[in-house]
């Protein structure tokens, strides 16, 4: 028997967010107070890398090692097969620790949420927003595979570590930041022509990252900790949006696409980042925004603004933009409104003309 109701409110919203964030000079050595303080468990799983073991993965462990039973595991590349062997190393461990740049993070970021466990994020690199996003990248022979996952209980971000990375790993940083963008321009067009939902705080900050990016660009050196300071925490808004907005749509739209039609096209042409921002130019000037403010920002970071600067010809650009629509199709963004093969080319030439 059916009885007839008022409607009420009855909205509701789960977000996870980062509960500890460090960011800053010699941060790594509190890694333990952090882990103490969350009290996670006696037992931790350091995922790292051959080169991060060198940097800060050995200090990890040696930190750790004095009040939890550790063990360790190397990702060398992120892969279903290295993720799935990660998954059996993090069942016998109550939380992981990630020490390393974005494939280490995304190894064990997919890890903990397969195996329900926590994980703590210490980046040595500040290369994309995954340091502290609930989403991940993995890349199969089809192409990029985007998968959710959670994002990291804490965060331990030390800038000394961060600055002393190659300059184009913050460039990259930098310019997946300056994507959003474009980003958040596609998650408007796709809620009104699409009516898809969308969260005006998520997409607030993370326009407001985006424009912090750009008008410091000229503040972003190599080597720097003040820049790594910025950066981190840049990309660490970024992924707070992406959680409050349960989705990576404040931080991923056309550019984005167009990113993972070039890896399938070209792989291991380019840093994701990189291709991300070059992308960004393309769907700025289609959305009739500042494309030429976001190319000189790019230009002051350091970071490629055409296909020639990452090795990829022109006519691979093209079929990247042209495939983008085949990426995720059903996340709409400006890519998906018909872009013909005259338009795309003329698109790519832009890009060179001053």
């Amino acid at each position: 028997m059916k009885v007839l109701r008022n409607k009420g409110f009855d909205k509701s919203k789960w977000m996870q967010l980062p509960r500890d964030v460090l960011v800053g000079h010699d941060v790594l050595g509190q890694l333990p107070q952090v882990c103490d303080d969350l009290s996670l468990g006696n037992s931790v799983l350091i995922v790292t890398g051959k080169h991060t073991m060198e940097v800060a993965g050995a200090q990890v462990v040696k930190m750790l090692s004095r009040d939890y039973s550790t063990r360790t595991f190397l990702a060398e590349e992120i892969s279903p097969a290295v993720i799935r062997k990660a998954e059996e190393e993090a069942r016998g461990v109550k939380f992981l620790v990630a020490v390393g740049g974005g494939k280490v993070i995304d190894t064990a970021k997919i890890a903990s949420f397969n195996t329900d466990r926590q994980f703590i994020s210490v980046p040595t690199a500040a290369s994309h927003d995954g340091i502290a996003s609930a989403s991940a990248s993995v890349p199969t022979p089809e192409g990029n595979l985007s998968l959710q996952a959670q994002p990291p209980i804490a965060i331990v971000a030390d800038t000394g570590i961060i600055a002393s990375a190659p300059h184009r790993l913050l460039a990259s940083g930098c310019a997946d930041v300056i994507s959003n963008s474009s980003a958040v321009l596609d998650w408007e067009l796709s809620h009104r022509l699409r009516g898809e939902p969308i969260s005006e705080y998520a997409s607030t900050l993370s326009r407001i990252t985006a424009e912090f990016m750009i008008r410091n660009a000229d503040l972003i050196k190599p080597n720097k900790e003040e820049t790594a300071w910025m950066v981190t925490k840049a990309l660490v808004a970024s992924g707070v949006a992406m959680s409050i907005a349960g989705s990576s749509r404040p931080a991923s739209g056309g550019e984005h696409k167009f990113s993972h039609a070039l890896a399938k096209i070209a792989p291991g042409k380019g840093l994701h980042g990189e291709k991300c921002g070059i992308g960004t130019i393309i769907t700025m000037f289609l959305h009739g925004g500042d494309w030429q403010g976001i190319r000189d920002a790019l230009k002051k970071i350091g970071a490629p603004t055409t296909p020639k600067e990452i090795g990829i010809s022109d006519a691979t650009a093209v079929e990247a933009l042209l495939m983008a629509k085949t990426i995720r199709p059903e996340r709409f963004t400006i890519l998906d409104m018909g872009l013909t093969r005259e338009s795309a080319e003329t698109l790519i030439r832009m890009l060179y003309k001053e």
